[in-house]
């Protein structure tokens, strides 16, 4: 592994922080350190590992307090920064580790009692200090700040190396690491982060005062140092070894499953696997709680995925108890898509998941009998799905958490590959995965998020860098929706997505070419795993009087106008079927649908014709628990009403702009953002299908009787 350290952009990242009272240089110098950890995605991944640094510091009434700034707990190390350390009074854990050294306090149930109960409590009653920040990103000490301050160093750093895990979850691991690491590192076996851990780190370190560091087995690699370099430096070298043991064993050929001749489409499987992977909200219901799916594959991935013991091989366990919160103990598997019996895979992946959900029942009963706790079942969705011949899947309420389960997932294929070539991969057992799932101080770390009512879901909106489409995907994604926005150009969509800040899908899309449609949707199942509510919502006021006008108008109005929605619908309806978990189909129709206006019967036809399209997809796809409706708008700032179009009709009625925009009975200018939110209401009315809502302030003329 390289060495990232640099004198220069060291002193200079020192130099370029405010250094005062509150911020100790030797709190700048493990920030630092701790940023280069976080750039190897094979040191720590999302929020695992820990640094810390003990410093003495003024209270507000001039004592000196010896403390330890620990990284807050979930905060991942690439981009932390001063205020992401929380700083702890060493004293009194010190006390805690005399009473327990000293045999004052020792039983196992006092440890138990301690970890479960007394533990977070402890912690948070010896902060030295509570900031704003620490507040409002409910920042709390890592799980491992007892390890770090049983330990004397001044600066201590923690990774989960995947080299470490990769040789220490082995059956001879001890030997294996310490040939390696040639004997500068201490041993402490598997222990359950925490109180037990930090006792054995102690009591590793006391055995040989002369060491550079710790293997914690199964678990991660701690270093320590008297600088911040040193720790660094120590734990470079240190996997450095490790990965050249792992490089010296002879790669392990493994026997490959056979595959079908042709196999289904990554498009067409994602959302059969997403839609078996839900959770419905109350029985017979059919509204689900759903997750975003996140794809991977590469040769080395599929070599992990095809082998012939791979239910045996993944049954294992994760490479970490830092993933297990996240991604669980472990992957489910199904069987390899036969592009010749796709319903036949669709059955088996539902199976699968049945199957994986009894068990994990099973394991949650095993583990809650054997702990004694009073703790709730989590549910039983997996976090990671292996396909044969595809890849595999990252499952998250949300695409980052999503993305964060397939990183796992791919890190963890690549060491167990090494660790089968090393000898035979090894992980903790259920039981004590159990006690790091069900652990409240792990649980901590994913009960700071909070999802939106469209968690999970997938909103794809066509004219979607205009007023309205802008507007909608905005008001779905405030509530927590992932979104694919369409458009024809590209820059447009470009300053979309940038002002819907960031993780949108943007594709052009010409929405009266089939193809442009079906390749928008297999990109929204590629990013996402599938759709669950589409916003049909492109359209273009075409005008002329209906006696003269060319039929080249006409039907150029008929193909955006009215085939460009039933394309659209009929490609969603193709994933949602697939799916099988529902959906929901939203039309911008228009009051020109039951109220049309002179010369604008090229746009009115088409809009009728659509408004009765809405009405058919709710006859005939109600029973796939797929719903259509739609809104008739009117008098929207948009690419329809432009300002030019609002100006001249304006003058020709004799009235001001606003006068004109507020001509109904309501009296009030009627905004995208209003339509918006009458789509967020349809997509959220569970119960309706087949409506035509208004959004016109009142219109007596275009009223639905």
């Amino acid at each position: 592994m390289r060495n990232l350290w640099n004198e220069r952009d060291f002193e200079a990242a020192l130099a370029g922080q405010q250094i005062d009272g509150k911020t100790p240089r030797e709190l700048l110098e493990v920030v630092y350190a701790s940023r280069l950890l976080g750039r190897e995605n094979s040191l720590v991944m999302h929020g695992g590992g820990n640094t810390s640094v003990k410093c003495e510091l003024g209270d507000i009434i001039g004592n000196r307090v010896n403390v330890i700034f620990i990284k807050a707990s979930g905060v991942d190390l690439a981009g932390v920064d001063s205020h992401d350390f929380t700083p702890v009074r060493i004293d009194p854990m010190q006390r805690l580790q005399h009473l327990y050294a000293t045999g004052e306090r020792r039983s196992i149930e006092d440890v138990r009692r301690f970890s479960t109960r007394e533990f977070k409590n402890f912690l948070y009653l010896n902060l030295f200090d509570l900031t704003d920040h620490m507040v409002s990103q409910a920042l709390s000490p890592s799980i491992e700040t007892l390890l770090h301050a049983f330990l004397p160093h001044r600066f201590i750093l923690h990774t989960h190396s995947m080299a470490l895990l990769t040789l220490s979850n082995q059956p001879d691991g001890e030997e294996l690491c310490n040939s390696a690491l040639g004997g500068n590192f201490g041993s402490v076996p598997y222990a359950k982060p925490g109180l037990e851990l930090a006792n054995s780190a102690a009591a590793a370190y006391q055995h040989d005062p002369s060491i550079a560091g710790l293997v914690l087995h199964k678990h991660g690699l701690v270093t320590f140092g008297e600088s911040a370099r040193e720790a660094y430096d120590r734990m470079i070298d240190a996997v450095t070894a490790l990965e050249s043991r792992i490089a010296a064993a002879p790669e392990k050929t493994m026997e490959s499953v056979r595959l079908p001749s042709e196999l289904l489409s990554m498009e067409d499987a994602a959302p059969i696997i997403r839609g078996a992977c839900v959770l419905e909200r109350t029985p017979g219901s059919k509204d689900y709680d759903q997750f975003i799916l996140d794809f991977r594959t590469s040769p080395e991935i599929l070599t992990y995925v095809n082998c012939a013991n791979l239910v045996e091989l993944s049954r294992r366990g994760a490479m970490t108890p830092d993933f297990i919160v996240r991604s669980k103990h472990c992957p489910l598997v199904v069987p390899a898509p036969d592009a010749a019996d796709s319903a036949g895979f669709k059955a088996s992946v539902h199976k699968a998941v049945e199957a994986y959900a009894t068990e994990y029942a099973d394991y949650f009963a095993a583990g809650k009998a054997a702990v004694g706790t009073d703790v709730s079942m989590l549910d039983p969705v997996p976090r990671v799905v292996l396909v044969p011949g595809l890849g595999l899947f990252g499952l998250g309420r949300t695409a980052r958490s999503a993305a964060v389960n397939a990183d796992i997932a791919a890190a963890s294929a690549s060491a167990i590959l090494d660790a089968e070539s090393v000898g035979s991969f090894e992980s903790i057992t259920d039981g004590e995965a159990f006690a790091i799932e069900y652990w409240e101080m792990e649980q901590a770390k994913m009960q700071k998020v909070r999802h939106g009512e469209f968690a999970g879901k997938v909103v794809l909106v066509s004219g979607g860098a205009g007023g309205i489409g802008l507007a909608t995907a905005r008001a779905f994604r405030e509530r927590g929706a992932e979104i694919v926005l369409l458009d024809l150009h590209q820059d447009a969509l470009d300053g979309a997505a940038e002002e819907l800040g960031g993780g949108v899908l943007a594709m052009t899309c010409d929405v009266t070419r089939r193809s442009d449609v079906r390749a928008a949707f297999e990109g929204a199942c590629r990013r996402f795993g599938g759709v669950d509510i589409i916003v049909s919502n492109v359209g273009a006021a075409l005008q002329g009087r209906i006696g003269e006008v060319s039929d080249e108008v006409l039907r150029k109005s008929f193909e955006l106008n009215f085939f460009s929605h039933q394309s659209m619908a009929q490609e969603a309806v193709r994933v949602m079927k697939l799916q099988g978990s529902g959906g929901v189909l939203l039309f911008n129709v228009s009051k020109q649908a039951v109220n049309p206006g002179p010369d604008f019967g090229p746009y009115g036809l088409p809009k009728a014709a659509t408004m009765f399209l809405v009405r058919q997809y709710a006859l005939d796809h109600g029973r796939d628990g797929i719903r259509a409706n739609g809104i008739n708008a009117d008098r929207i700032r948009s690419g329809l009403l432009t300002a030019e179009m609002i100006d001249a009709r304006s003058k020709a009625r004799g009235l001001s702009e606003k006068e004109y925009m507020a001509g109904n009975l309501l009296q009030l200018e009627v905004t995208a953002e209003d339509v918006a939110e009458a789509f967020v209401h349809l997509a959220l009315e569970k119960r309706t299908t087949g409506a035509i809502t208004t959004v016109d302030g009142g219109n007596i003329a275009a009223a639905l009787r």
